[in-house]
């Protein structure tokens, strides 16, 4: 299952490392694509089991800094 979000203030390589590193301090085997130009962030991993885990990873994505829309 894979978890695409809108992350309105994604402005760069920097940034996209910073999400990177904080979902796989969470999720150490989730696959994750951030892009940029788009931005997005895409999270694939098996450990999706409920949508706690959804939440899990915006929550992450948010202490870092982050502001997914929507959420």
């Amino acid at each position: 299952m894979a978890l695409k979000l809108k992350v309105s203030n994604l402005a760069c390589d920097k940034c996209a490392e910073t999400i990177t590193q904080s979902i796989h301090t969470m999720m150490p085997d989730a696959k994750v694509n951030v892009d940029v130009d788009a931005k997005t962030v895409t999270v694939d991993s098996v450990a999706f089991e409920s949508i706690a885990s959804e939440e899990s990873i915006k929550q992450v994505i948010v202490a870092a800094g982050y502001k997914i829309e929507g959420y």
